[in-house]
């Protein structure tokens, strides 16, 4: 053995130091080679490759995060038309000219004309005010709503002669036929009242009714 060990030493030209560090790296490489053959790599065909893969620009974006992004934008959106829409019982003049084919005369009618009903009940409502053109009013309504809680109610058994002429919606007579009743039968109850016993129209009734306070 040792002469084995010497034939190498001088064939090679090692010290024992260099020898032994040689054979050391040579079991491991052997190691090596023999855990490759022993645990074969795993290859995968481009079947098994998902599809989503094979494309260059694959979106690594989870399921959950897709729908949490999509409700934020969803949320987003929303956020957005309502900060764009205008309440016709709470805007000033500049919010209105900012509408489409509505300038300083108009915006000022529809605030005019807000005050004399008590506020708007519907964007509809925009149609009375006088020279509003219907392919105006077509152009903002979806930009408009209103808030009903707003508007300013008659108390009808209450008001006086004055309070209810002036309101567009009342025509005299009828005016003169609620005060009248008043003075006879005392309390009106409500708006079926008013019709059953001829002091207002239907078709008053209709657009007056959301105005009056009949109280308790």
């Amino acid at each position: 053995m040792g002469t084995v060990k010497d034939f190498f030493g001088s064939w090679f030209g090692y010290s024992r130091r260099e020898r032994r560090s040689t054979f050391v790296l040579l079991i491991i490489i052997a190691v090596i080679l023999g855990l490759r053959y022993v645990i074969p790599s795993q290859n995968m065909s481009l079947k098994e490759i998902p599809l989503d893969l094979r494309e260059n620009n694959f979106d690594t974006t989870s399921v959950a995060e897709k729908i949490k992004i999509s409700g934020r934008q969803k949320e987003l959106k929303t956020s957005y038309r309502k900060r764009s829409l205008i309440d016709l019982n709470s805007c000033d003049s500049a919010s209105l000219v900012s509408l489409p084919g509505i300038g300083p005369v108009l915006s000022s009618r529809i605030i005019k004309y807000r005050n004399l009903i008590g506020g708007y009940v519907s964007v509809n409502q925009l149609r009375e005010v006088y020279g509003l053109p219907e392919e105006t009013f077509n152009q903002v309504s979806s930009r408009l709503f209103v808030d009903s809680l707003a508007i300013r109610k008659i108390r009808i058994n209450e008001a006086e002669y004055r309070e209810i002429i002036r309101h567009p919606y009342f025509q005299k007579s009828e005016v003169n036929a609620i005060m009248k009743y008043r003075e006879l039968k005392g309390k009106i109850s409500g708006i079926g009242e008013m019709i059953e016993n001829n002091l207002i129209s239907p078709e008053t009734s209709k657009k007056i009714g959301p105005y009056l306070d009949f109280g308790e």
